[in-house]
């Protein structure tokens, strides 16, 4: 069995590894880094609120421990017919079963790649991010802007808030939010956001895309610019382009495309879960409470895969929880009709995060550097 990818889907199968070596299956896991870290704790990493080591899983332990083999690297190809991974190293992997679980990029093109311009995935950018600013306001003020209207816009832009008043320094910070800052969220949701930022002497522009970023200015499509020093992009996420490089069949959006198993439409030996999947039934919003929802029915079906077995089906719930970090030791919560904010919505978010942190992270995390 093959693991491409450590993230929150397939945090089971790597915490149960051993019933699989157990069973007699060599495991193998490859990973971009020998860590894994939690996006829905990322903002707090950038204002100071936790430390790198409290957000991240350490996958390369986690899978040796449990008598895996883990591989540092990426998959460029897969080749379905003669059950084959392709390295960008140049190495090759067979497999039985295979999962992949290779997350979601934000997408650049055909942006000029500039240093001081970053997306807010993979998670480790906003280490450098925060290194970035820190630098920025030792000598000055700096004009910090983050680009996309969504939950990560919101929450990137309150945290950017706190780092830089932590530090007892200054800063102009703007939110570019496109057409409309939260748009597919309730009013009350949208209007306790606005309100938070403007609390805050935050800039918010809505009403105009931004169609290009170079030589340290944002350029919208009115023709405006906003001149930065750093910029940050979470204006969406598109899932990896492997599977559609590599002629799996895929969704409208280049996701991996599966059935009500997890499991791909054409070879019943690959499955995936996560941002990178296409749920075959319905598409899935882009939240990682279905990527946790998917760790129980990932790891019983590539068992049942290798052993024999019968299939689960993964039945996405859309009623769901959802709590912003604010950066002000505030959250905005939301399920249904239920919409407030507050500092209580933030102890429990910070509960529920550090609750999941304790269940797969291992021993010794906290104390590494």
């Amino acid at each position: 069995m093959v693991l491409v990818g450590g993230g929150h889907a397939h945090m089971t199968i790597l915490k149960k590894l051993a019933t699989f070596v157990k069973c007699g299956h060599r495991v193998t896991v490859i990973g971009p880094s020998p860590h894994h870290y939690y996006s829905g704790m990322g903002p707090g990493v950038l204002s100071g609120i936790y430390r790198p080591q409290e957000v991240r899983f350490h996958v390369k332990k986690m899978v040796e421990d449990r008598g895996g083999s883990f591989v540092l690297g990426s998959v460029a190809r897969v080749d379905p017919e003669s059950r084959r991974l392709f390295l960008r190293s140049g190495d090759e992997i067979r497999y039985d079963a295979t999962s992949f679980n290779v997350g979601s990029h934000v997408p650049v093109e055909p942006l000029t790649e500039e240093e001081n311009v970053l997306t807010v995935k993979p998670i480790e950018n906003l280490l450098k991010a925060r290194q970035m600013i820190l630098d920025f306001i030792s000598s000055g003020q700096p004009k910090l802007v983050v680009v996309g209207g969504g939950p990560s816009g919101l929450e990137i832009t309150g945290n950017i808030w706190r780092l830089v008043r932590d530090q007892g320094a200054e800063a102009q910070i703007s939110l570019l939010a496109g057409p409309r800052l939260l748009s597919r969220f309730p009013e009350k949701v949208r209007r306790l956001a606005m309100d938070s930022l403007a609390a805050r002497g935050i800039e918010v522009l809505e009403g105009v895309h931004v169609s290009r970023i170079e030589g340290g200015c944002a350029i919208l499509a009115d023709g405006r610019e906003y001149q930065y020093d750093l910029a940050l992009l979470a204006w969406g996420i598109k899932p990896s382009e492997l599977f559609l490089q590599s002629g799996l069949p895929t969704g409208e959006d280049g996701g991996l495309l599966v059935n009500e198993h997890l499991q791909s439409v054409t070879y019943p030996e690959i499955f995936g879960g996560g941002d990178c999947i296409s749920f075959q039934r319905h598409p899935l919003d882009r939240v990682g409470v279905h990527a946790v929802r998917q760790n129980p029915i990932l790891y019983h079906n590539l068992l049942a895969t290798l052993e024999g077995g019968r299939l689960q089906s993964f039945n996405p719930n859309d009623t769901y929880l959802l709590l912003f970090n604010l950066g002000d030791g505030r959250a905005i919560y939301w399920r249904k009709d239920r919409v407030w904010a507050g500092g209580l919505a933030f102890v429990f978010k910070n509960y529920l995060d550090k609750k999941f942190m304790r269940k797969f992270q291992v021993s010794g995390e906290l104390r590494e550097h």
